[in-house]
Formats: structure tokens, C-alpha cells, sequence
């Protein structure tokens, strides 16, 4: 596998992993009592996924210099 199937793939799964946090935090958000913290974390960490995904997106796209 290249490098750039290896990225894709990397890109897949952090994109579910985004998914499943989304989900998580709005399930909480649900809850009669709301665990701030545990949505602090759960929000902390999908910035981060998503961050990640940027990375990944960079390598991926060549940069064009208008």
C-alpha cells in the first residue's frame, strides 16, 4: 500500500471517529442531567480529530500557488 492509500484510509477512519464523537455528544446533550465535563472532553477531542483530518487533507491535495 503507498502512501497515499495509507492517508486515505487514515482519513476514513478518523472521519468515523468524528462521526461517533458527534453522535456521543448530542446523545448527552439529550440527557436530563448533563455531564458538562464528559462533553468538554468528547467536544476537545473531535476538535482534535477534526484537526487531524485537515492535516491528512493537506497531504492529500497538492498545494496550488495562484
Amino acid at each position: 500500500m503507498d502512501e497515499q492509500e495509507s492517508l486515505k484510509k487514515k482519513l476514513d477512519l478518523l472521519k468515523d471517529e468524528h462521526r461517533e464523537l458527534d453522535t456521543m455528544i448530542d446523545d448527552l446533550l439529550r440527557e436530563t442531567v448533563v455531564n458538562q465535563l464528559a462533553v468538554q472532553r468528547l467536544k476537545k477531542k473531535k476538535l482534535l480529530v477534526r484537526d487531524h483530518i485537515a492535516r491528512i487533507n493537506a497531504q492529500l491535495l497538492p498545494d496550488i500557488i495562484a
